[in-house]
């Protein structure tokens, strides 16, 4: 993740600043009522900047502590949102409510894995020919989140302890167990064991990505008290966030019944919204040939939101009345596994062109396509 030198320390008169303070005040002034047209338009306009500034302060964040940890700090922030709004609106129940853990999750991995690993891969190589990252760190997270997915979205599927796309409360024990299990071994070998692995690759003779490279590694690292801050206000930012999605949810599913599409799609929705700083960041850092620091974001969040998501929607199952569906359908399984197939094949080089970014930019139209007109 990146950050300009002069927005290491956070000014207390930027927008950045600001709209996470604005979005909290429209989030009291909102929670608990059903607001009009005009209203849910002003909460979708200052939902957007509070995202926006949610990425500003996390880069911020990731410039003090470094890489991987800073890719960290999305990643989980934004599995943050995404657990929170899926609980929320499973709790308020309403159709595909049991599937909507399943739908959601799904269209993360399906929008990280090829939304924004292609637009990383494609604007690295627009800019660069070939853009370089390491194999080895990426194909570990591929890996993982291959095993994450079909642990918790494949094998319900196929089980017979309960009829339907459902895990038995044992089976459903072991899938959150071994998820959070996974994502814990790969933050420590991302972080402690081998770190280098998942650091940006600069190639001799990559001038305008070396030089950029070195300039963003030269650059002052923000003080410990503008990190503090910035920390402070990006958890604020996602409060807010949650909670005016939670204020534009009726909305966003009057949306999707109004235009004809399946109720399902309302977790693609979701996945899109939650997604949004992950995707800005990881552009960023593409366009600037760090093109390991766009993949470690893309498949962390893929990473975390299956490992993370999955076991607190277990514990909430407990207390949550229906069903939890989590079994993919037929489409859905080839989607992912011309996913790992393709993302294995682009990993293994270690080196990409743009044809490697438009494939998964395809799959992603795909899934998108097949979303709205299963």
């Amino acid at each position: 993740m990146t950050a300009a030198p002069r927005s290491a320390a956070p000014g207390w008169l930027t927008w950045t600043t600001v709209a996470p303070v604005v979005a909290l005040v429209l989030l009291l002034l909102t929670w608990g009522r059903e607001p009009g047209g005009v209203v849910v338009a002003v909460v979708a306009v200052v939902l957007a900047a509070a995202v926006l500034s949610a990425v500003h302060h996390a880069e911020v964040v990731a410039h003090r502590v470094g890489e991987p940890y800073g890719s960290l700090v999305l990643a989980v922030a934004v599995t943050v949102i995404e657990v929170a709004l899926i609980v929320t609106l499973m709790a308020a129940g309403g159709p595909g409510a049991s599937s909507l853990a399943r739908d959601t999750v799904f269209a993360a991995v399906m929008i990280t894995c090829n939304g924004i690993l292609g637009l990383s891969l494609l604007l690295g190589a627009r800019r660069f020919g070939t853009t370089v990252f390491n194999a080895e760190g990426t194909g570990a997270a591929l890996a993982t989140v291959a095993t994450l997915a079909a642990l918790s979205l494949v094998l319900p599927t196929f089980t017979t302890a309960r009829p339907g796309p459902e895990f038995s409360p044992a089976q459903l024990a072991f899938a959150a167990t071994a998820s959070l299990a996974l994502y814990a071994m790969f933050v420590v070998t991302q972080t402690v064991r081998h770190r280098d692995f998942f650091l940006p690759v600069v190639r001799e003779g990559d001038g305008r990505a070396g030089r950029e490279h070195e300039e963003h590694e030269h650059a002052a690292p923000p003080s410990t008290r503008a990190a503090t801050a910035s920390l402070g206000l990006l958890l604020l930012a996602l409060v807010a966030v949650v909670g005016l999605a939670k204020v534009e949810s009726p909305a966003i599913e009057a949306g999707v019944a109004g235009l004809g599409l399946p109720q399902s799609f309302v977790g693609v929705v979701i996945a899109l919204l939650v997604l949004l700083p992950e995707t800005i960041a990881a552009a960023n850092a593409a366009r600037r040939g760090r093109t390991q620091i766009s993949l470690n974001l893309a498949l962390g969040s893929a990473m975390a939101s299956i490992g993370l998501t999955i076991p607190v929607i277990a514990v909430a199952s407990i207390w949550l009345e229906g069903p939890l569906l989590l079994g993919l359908g037929p489409t859905q399984l080839v989607l992912l596994a011309l996913t790992v197939l393709v993302g294995v094949l682009t990993v293994v080089p270690g080196r990409a062109t743009r044809l490697q970014g438009g494939v998964h930019l395809v799959l992603l139209a795909a899934f998108l396509f097949l979303a709205a007109t299963p």
